[in-house]
């Protein structure tokens, strides 16, 4: 088996598989209108371009003009490429659907799109070829054994001319693209719900990174983001301890939050989490480590305004690089997405220190979708690299009923961390308290806990109070 590869061109793609395209193999791109076909097959031309290889765009259903202003609209540019336009509108050649046929004899002598095709393929001697798209030879054949037929004359036409070809086609209940899945060596499905995403279902020869993997339609082409595998990922690092920098609460968690591991930080909304998640953040830029903060629900300018306010350099931070704070617009980003900026902190800046805030708004990214899946898979490829986990979030009751994380989060937590509010005397106070620490023990109380304009203050533990978690304590007499 041939160990060499081609570039897709496409960021992130080679990854998915393995490596690349095996040469002189047939790749079949499917998906719907729009789905960014034309741009995937824009880029692998783009690709052969910058390796020095010979490129033939062949367009069986757009002008060439209107093709490559679209490219060129899309950051892509293909000149040197060879195009063959062979819209059947477009030629006086074509004049029943027998002209527009592929290697049929009799026809290959005469004026045809078939010999238009052969002309320029020994011309031009194309290392790459793209074909947009295959469909339209289905559409102007009455039966399917004629467009099979055609379509397997021409693929092996150009495999036996050296080239390498990608091929798109656009499928539907009445022209179903089975056949030429079948005729060639790889497909690619593009889908476009609930995200934008690209699936390798079949790929002669070599190994790939399965399931589904998000990309991007940008002002600089496609980008796909390989779908995170935490098993694939890690790195030897040493065990240690993060400390607040807040005396009672380092007390409360018997010295910190431990390195490669997952913290939630939980509570209602309100309560503080984000500011105490920063917290953990200043203190570890006093330790020249880099900290990330990915958020989704607040508007940067009011957080860090916010944040300065109780004693948070946020900005100062910012400025010396020890904190990066990124908004994340959820409806826009997807889980992989996401995940591949983070890795590129992480494995690229030495990144130790992430926070998500806030579990709510990363739930929005997935689109109706099970969270657990891709947050698992985040959070586990981030433990397995050493950087401690930071994820705040809310839980909807204020006081009454205990709650800690709801959605099924806490396995993933090695810490978990509860805020909550308690009517106390006609006074609304706010408590806080460890319910959970899986590499050391923790103090197993409750404190009073305020954020004043000199930051953080967590207060001695609510040892002469009852029924803290139902929101409503009592007092009790000192013994």
């Amino acid at each position: 088996m041939t160990t060499s590869r081609m570039t897709t061109g496409v960021p992130g793609l080679d990854e998915v598989l393995e490596g690349g395209l095996l040469p002189r193999r047939t790749y079949l791109v499917c998906g719907g209108p729009g789905y960014g076909k034309t741009t995937l097959g824009a880029h692998f031309l783009g690709g052969g371009l910058q390796a020095g290889e010979r490129c033939l765009f062949i367009s069986l259903s757009e002008r060439s003009e209107q093709l490559l202003a679209d490219v060129r609209a899309r950051g892509l540019d293909l000149d040197g490429v060879e195009v063959l336009e062979l819209r059947p509108e477009a030629a006086d050649l074509i004049g029943s659907s027998e002209s527009y046929s592929i290697f049929e004899p009799g026809v290959v002598e005469g004026p045809s799109v078939t010999q238009r095709i052969i002309d320029t393929v020994e011309r031009v001697a194309p290392q790459r070829v793209f074909i947009d798209s295959l469909t339209h030879i289905q559409l102007l054949n009455h039966d399917s054994f004629s467009y099979h037929k055609q379509v397997a004359s021409l693929l092996s036409f150009l495999y036996e001319k050296g080239a390498t070809v990608v091929a798109t086609a656009e499928a539907s209940p009445r022209n179903p693209d089975d056949q030429l899945r079948y005729l060639c060596d790889g497909v690619l499905v593009l889908r476009r719900e609930p995200n934008r995403s690209i699936e390798v279902v079949k790929y002669r020869g070599s190994h790939f990174a399965e399931g589904p993997h998000s990309f991007r339609l940008g002002s600089q082409g496609m980008a796909v983001f390989p779908r995170l595998i935490p098993s694939a990922h890690g790195r030897e690092f040493t065990m240690e301890q993060m400390p607040s920098g807040v005396p009672s609460l380092d007390r409360l968690l018997h010295g910190g939050l431990d390195r490669g591991t997952v913290t939630i930080l939980s509570g209602p909304s309100g309560v503080g989490k984000t500011t105490l998640g920063f917290q953990f953040m200043k203190e570890a830029a006093g330790r020249g480590l880099s900290s990330r903060a990915y958020v989704f629900d607040e508007h940067l300018m009011v957080l860090r305004r916010r944040c300065e306010s109780v004693g948070l350099p946020l900005t100062r931070m910012e400025e010396t690089g020890t904190l990066r704070i990124e908004q994340i617009e959820p409806l826009i980003y997807s889980p992989d997405e996401l995940a591949a900026q983070i890795r590129e902190e992480v494995e690229q800046a030495g990144v130790r220190v992430v926070m998500l805030d806030s579990v709510a708004g990363y739930r929005l990214s997935v689109r109706g979708q099970d969270l657990i899946p891709s947050l698992h898979a985040l959070c586990k490829y981030l433990q397995n690299m050493g950087v401690t986990v930071i994820l705040t979030n809310e839980i909807e009751n204020l006081t009454g009923a205990f709650s800690v994380t709801g959605a099924g989060l806490s396995y993933l937590a090695d810490t978990v961390i509860f805020m909550r509010y308690l009517e106390l005397r006609g006074e609304l106070i706010k408590a806080i308290g460890v319910l959970k620490k899986r590499l050391s023990s923790f103090e197993q109380t409750m404190r009073r806990f305020d954020i004043t304009e000199y930051g953080i203050e967590v207060g001695d533990p609510l040892v002469e109070l009852r029924g803290i978690l139902s929101g409503i304590p009592d007092w009790v007499s000192p013994r």
